[in-house]
């Protein structure tokens, strides 16, 4: 039981597989300038946050504490933060990927990592919404410009990110092809999507084309590829940003546009994704929730690859 000064954490020292998750008490950090100290009620486990703890990734060599998404309540704000004061509701996600620590009793966020959290949710949504949010709004909305009636190809469309693009999408008006295995076509169906197509049995090169916008989820080959389906001018978004120069070479040859993206911190993207959930018009599909301490298997989860939705940390 943590103290007055003191907080559970779930950290790794080595990085490894689920096992190397433990439970640890450390000292609750205090807000700095234009900070703020929450008390964390929620946090999405997402898969950057299994593949950092495999590889390190942009962290690095442990130890650290993983997590970005957070939901909570405010605790104690640091000098000069005039958006929030303790008791509000917030959520958001912290800077990526260097601003990780949300799988915890507390964190620190910058003030404007973070929004208030529409009465209408509960933390359990408001925790799984951020990062998938705001990669698909960032995706779709910035750097794509998604309009009404163009038409998006939207790959692995029931994991995390994918499956809240397929709301984004139709909520900008859009007509939307999904990817994702048999099992998931009538879930994806339920959320709008006005096509899916089985990856295992059908190649989307053949199934599809003269789209608008693609939103790569899977990264490598599947990025090359999906400019094949794009017409002139479109633009494929790929949230993976590393690759291939390929990928961009073989784009200004077919005369379409790639774009690599990584998702960022942004209270303006928070603000818009808390009007859209809180007016019932963007939901999180929750695969499956866990207490902080059983982190370990939340991860055992994420790694099979057959979640449909987001997973979620509690914490009482």
């Amino acid at each position: 039981m943590s103290t007055v000064n003191t907080m559970r954490v779930i950290r790794q020292d080595v990085l490894g597989g689920p096992e190397v998750l433990r439970e640890v008490e450390v000292e609750r950090p205090a807000p700095r300038p234009n900070e703020v100290l929450v008390r964390v009620r929620a946090a999405g486990v997402n898969p950057t946050d299994w593949k950092h703890r495999a590889t390190g990734g942009f962290l690095g060599e442990p130890p650290f504490v993983l997590g970005w998404d957070v939901s909570g309540t405010v605790e104690a704000v640091g000098i000069g933060v005039a958006a929030f004061v303790p008791g509000d509701e917030v959520f958001g996600m912290l800077p990526y990927p260097f601003g990780h620590g949300s799988h915890a009793e507390y964190v620190v966020a910058p003030v404007r990592a973070l929004w208030h959290k529409p009465a209408a949710l509960d933390h359990v949504q408001a925790g799984a919404l951020p990062l998938v949010s705001l990669t698909a709004w960032q995706a779709l909305v910035e750097t794509a410009a998604l309009e009404a009636g163009q038409r998006v190809l939207i790959h692995a469309a029931a994991g995390g990110v994918g499956h809240v693009a397929v709301h984004l999408a139709k909520e900008r008006g859009a007509y939307v092809i999904g990817t994702a295995s048999a099992g998931k076509h009538d879930f994806l169906r339920g959320l709008g999507a006005d096509e899916v197509i089985d990856y295992r049995e059908t190649d989307f090169t053949e199934a599809v084309k003269d789209v608008d916008v693609v939103l790569d989820t899977l990264g490598g080959e599947t990025s090359v590829r999906s400019l094949s389906v794009v017409r002139p001018g479109g633009i494929v978004v790929s949230i993976l940003p590393v690759g291939t120069r390929q990928f961009h070479e073989e784009a200004e040859r077919q005369g379409v546009r790639a774009v690599r993206m990584l998702v960022d911190a942004d209270r303006a993207g928070m603000r818009a994704i808390a009007g859209l959930a809180g007016a019932g018009r963007l939901r999180a599909t929750i695969a499956g929730t866990f207490p902080l301490a059983d982190a370990a298997e939340a991860h055992r989860l994420g790694d099979t690859g057959r979640t449909t939705g987001k997973l979620v940390l509690t914490v009482d």
